[in-house]
């Protein structure tokens, strides 16, 4: 793609950037037939062509972005599907996020949206608040409806999606050390989270069970967060990149402190965040180097497990298992293989549903700011799944857990507590019930 850039604009590294990327896109189209929102609505504007050009255009003519460009971006899952698809090797992810951030400092949103954003950017990164949120949420959810067919339905989309009950803090996400039984075989920092250690403790516990059976020290390191995703994809760079900052100087005392294998993350959207805060913070003198080891060092749980020299299962449960494979893992991170082999080791019959490579919709905030879209992907993909005739679902990312089990007919779990329940920790909730479901049928 030709490109009309003044050096004035090129001298901002971020617009040099997005520059580099642009040129790479040659017209191609492949992007379309895997774009979860051309696929579901058909008009071009929302394929990542459609939105590569609607970028170029307000970057190249350094304007403001319009009603238009936003439309257009918000409605964009970053799933990162077109960079599976594209043979040209265009960076969709950094373009979008240069654009996201763009908006952010160029379009007054209106006021209804403002207040919702800030909200989320408010409560999500933060456990307690968040814990405090569900709670409350509680009790506003028989007035969701109120918020439908107004500005504020993304109001009605949070008190849907918010659990009937909360579980308890976990202690496992205070900071400290978790032995490792018998021989050190190796050590590990262990990312709690925000919103996954609030919605669903176990998948942390089962992590630091396994790995410690395992032989591995787990850290949890004083002064790790939120990983700083949800902001960057509204756009709040300042408040990305402050998170990043956070966690860079948590992980690097452990660095410093003694030898770390890997920093060990099971929400697969975390993870593909982490593994671009060199990226992130290139620019920054302070922490390019120290943010580059961070990224080099971050590996999804089901990826340092298939590093390691696992023995046989206590336990091989025999259960039919369709597998989901988050955006995030698949298409950000590039991890495919890993989980399906470690499942069949641990004894479970992966089945693989169609389209998975189709986003289920949830996408961070996604399936509160853009419901109705989100809505539909969600019913596509929950029919896919349940067609495999799979006893249960295993996933690697918090947000399609949450999604997923709102329609799905059986249990979803990550595929960490799968795995520790194979090797000897504790059965999965529901997972007993699943069983009993095939055996009646």
């Amino acid at each position: 793609m030709q490109t009309t850039f003044t050096a004035e604009q090129l001298a901002d590294p971020h617009v040099a950037e997005s520059e580099k990327i642009l040129r790479k896109c040659v017209h191609c189209g492949f992007c379309t037939a895997t774009c979860p929102t051309y696929v579901t609505l058909g008009n071009e504007l929302d394929s990542p062509r459609g939105r590569i050009y609607l970028i170029k255009d307000m970057l190249e003519g350094g304007r403001a972005a319009d009603k238009e460009i936003v439309t257009h971006i918000d409605r964009c899952l970053s799933c990162l599907a077109c960079m599976t698809t594209c043979p040209s090797g265009v960076h969709y992810m950094h373009l979008v996020d240069h654009a996201r951030a763009h908006i952010e400092k160029t379009y007054r949103r209106p006021l209804p949206d403002r207040l919702i954003r800030a909200l989320l950017a408010l409560v999500l990164p933060y456990p307690a608040r968040f814990r405090a949120a569900l709670k409350l949420a509680k009790l506003g959810r028989p007035f969701a409806g109120l918020f439908e067919g107004t500005a504020l339905k993304p109001f009605a989309a949070m008190l849907k999606l918010a659990p009937k009950s909360v579980p308890a803090a976990s202690p496992i996400s205070r900071p400290g050390s978790h032995a490792a039984k018998g021989e050190r075989r190796g050590r590990v920092a262990l990312l709690t989270g925000c919103a996954q250690s609030v919605l669903d403790p176990a998948i942390n516990e089962a992590t630091v069970a396994l790995l410690t059976r395992l032989g591995i020290e787990v850290m949890v390191p004083q002064g790790e967060g939120c990983c700083g995703a949800l902001v960057h994809h509204m756009g709040k760079e300042d408040a990305a990149l402050a998170a990043a900052r956070r966690n860079v100087d948590a992980w690097m005392r452990e660095v410093e402190a003694g030898r770390l294998d890997a920093i060990v993350i099971t929400a697969s959207g975390c993870g593909t965040t982490i593994k671009d805060y060199g990226f992130m913070l290139r620019l920054d003198p302070a922490y390019a180097e120290k943010a580059a080891r961070v990224s080099a060092l971050a590996k999804d749980v089901t990826e340092y497990l298939s590093m390691l020299d696992l023995p046989e299962p206590a336990m091989k449960p025999g259960l039919a298992v369709a597998y989901h494979s988050a955006c995030s893992m698949q298409h950000g991170q590039k991890i495919t293989r890993q989980p399906k082999e470690l499942l069949t080791r641990a004894g479970f019959t992966v089945r693989e549903p169609r389209e998975g490579h189709l986003c289920c919709g949830s996408a961070g905030t996604y399936n509160i700011m853009q419901p109705e879209i989100s809505a539909r992907l969600r019913d596509r993909k929950v029919r896919n799944i349940e067609a495999t005739g799979a006893a249960l679902v295993a996933t690697g990312n918090i947000g399609c857990i949450t999604q997923i089990a709102t329609t799905a007919r059986m249990p979803v779990v990550h595929t960490v507590q799968l795995l520790d329940w194979a090797y000897g920790g504790k059965r999965p909730e529901g997972v007993a019930e699943a069983k009993a479901a095939v055996a009646a049928e």
